[in-house]
């Protein structure tokens, strides 16, 4: 069977990307906005960059309307409006079911943390915080910004961050 992506619904092609590429890790990316508000959310596209710097990505689609979710409006630089600044916490089985709770829409600057009893830690080098119940989080400052379609209904956003801490 070959396929063209052109030629398929938005939803059957992140069907074909999440079924074809695992195992596939979900990374717990914490942020918060310029207003102090905290926000976590999964996401199935994220991976590690290189050791040198360290440097993570994570990658957030536009909502239905094609305007940027929390995570990414967060994330983003300070000079797009962001805080340039995010955690990834990596999602073991003990917190997978409060992890998938994250994924509920809920309005700007309500606070998924509190939805999925999630506790918000501190974080040392920047002011985003962890999820306390991860074993690993890993500290970034965003670096770079790609968008693949921007404006779009799900369109692609990579946000590239070098990692300032690691907890473990």
């Amino acid at each position: 069977m070959i396929l063209s992506p052109a030629q398929l619904a938005q939803v059957d092609r992140y069907k074909l990307l999440i079924g074809g590429i695992v195992p596939r890790p979900i990374a717990l990316v914490s942020t918060i906005s310029p207003g102090g508000h905290v926000n976590v959310a999964p996401f199935s596209f994220f991976a590690g960059v290189g050791s040198n710097p360290m440097t993570l990505l994570f990658c957030p689609a536009n909502t239905e309307q094609g305007t940027e979710k929390d995570s990414l409006r967060n994330a983003k630089p300070l000079s797009e409006g962001g805080t340039g600044e995010f955690v990834v916490n990596i999602v073991s089985v003990s917190i997978a079911r409060q992890m998938a709770a994250c994924a509920e829409p809920l309005a700007y600057g309500e606070s998924e943390f509190n939805l999925a009893g999630f506790t918000a830690a501190p974080s040392e080098a920047i002011k985003a915080p962890r999820v306390a119940e991860s074993l690993i989080s890993y500290e970034c400052k965003t670096t770079q910004v790609i968008r693949t379609n921007p404006g779009q209904p799900a369109g692609g956003n990579i946000v590239i961050g070098e990692v300032l801490r690691v907890h473990v």
